[in-house]
């Protein structure tokens, strides 16, 4: 059963002439934990905010748990939650009188769906007297999670949750959603951040308000065309400048302490082909290895750039 149906979206800010999301079709299943990634830019929140009812499409259709975001806007509101990038909370109320006040506007209590929010509100709970605006970064992102689930949403929308927050409440957030996903809670996640697709069931890579390739994370991974290799040396930039300029190699780009790099054709040649036009830099590493997420992403990218 499809809890997200999604067909040919289409939505264009007219003031900057900017197509934020272009003909954009997928489906996300009951109870799947569903990632939307790709940079700033890529259409992810515009995606969101259609889905969640604040913004309607210029053509496409879509449903949410089998309404229809054009004619049933109420319906969805109340089957959805929706935890914005931007905190949005009241910052002068506590955090008892933020989860009190959105239980309210959904007609229910804190009490009667504690259970929901518990393993959360935990964490909480020595703070539930404190301003939300003087939360710290990772405090703050978990009681926008409470708020957004203090009425027992069907689906959970979370635009870029772990977006300027630490690497450990980083990995403490998706453990809750872990945990959430174990309650059957559909969940739709956006992130800049490449290593949590591997997090998801499936994954859209989006750019440009397109979505390139709509999978689990390997099977992206797998459909990955041509052997990989990283190198890196002393002068790294000016490696990656030399190997620019060989004509057997397809692509060559930055990537952490190495430069990842393919050619157009896989020949017995072209490792000692490179070592040898190389061999004057020292230090010199070359090795084969798995593509990632990332590498993926790059890939379909330049691929689209070269059809467009």
């Amino acid at each position: 059963m499809h809890d997200v149906v999604v067909k040919n979206l289409v939505k264009t800010f007219e003031k900057c002439q900017v197509q934020a999301v272009n003909d954009v079709s997928f489906t996300v299943e009951a109870g799947e934990l569903f990632g939307l990634i790709g940079p700033d830019g890529a259409g992810k929140t515009t995606l969101f905010r259609m889905l969640t009812t604040l913004l309607q499409p210029d053509s496409g259709q879509a449903s949410v748990c089998g309404f229809n975001i054009l004619d049933d806007l109420k319906s969805i509101r109340s089957q959805v939650g929706y935890m914005p990038g931007k905190f949005s909370l009241y910052q002068d109320l506590s955090v008892k009188e933020n989860l009190s006040f959105f239980a309210t506007i959904f007609g229910t209590t804190v009490e009667k769906n504690y259970d929901t929010i518990k393993d959360i509100y935990i964490q909480l709970e020595p703070f539930k007297n404190r301003r939300a605006g003087q939360l710290s970064g990772g405090m703050k992102q978990k009681l926008a999670l409470c708020c957004a689930l203090i009425h027992r949403p069907r689906i959970l929308f979370l635009d870029e949750p772990t977006t300027g927050v630490d690497t450990v409440s980083r990995k403490e957030f998706w453990e809750m959603l872990i945990r959430l996903k174990g309650m059957g809670i559909t969940i739709l996640v956006s992130t800049p951040y490449m290593d949590e697709a591997n997090l998801c069931e499936r994954i859209a890579l989006m750019q440009a308000g397109q979505i390139l390739s709509i999978n689990t994370p390997k099977e992206i991974i797998n459909q990955y065309p041509r052997a990989l290799f990283a190198v890196k040396a002393e002068q790294m930039s000016r490696l990656l400048g030399t190997i620019r300029t060989f004509k057997f190699v397809q692509s060559c780009y930055a990537f952490g302490e190495f430069h990842h790099i393919t050619f157009h054709q896989l020949l017995p040649d072209n490792l000692p082909r490179l070592k040898e036009e190389l061999k004057g830099f020292e230090s010199l590493e070359i090795k084969k290895i798995t593509p990632t997420i990332e590498d993926c992403f790059i890939q379909l990218m330049n691929e689209e750039k070269q059809m467009a």
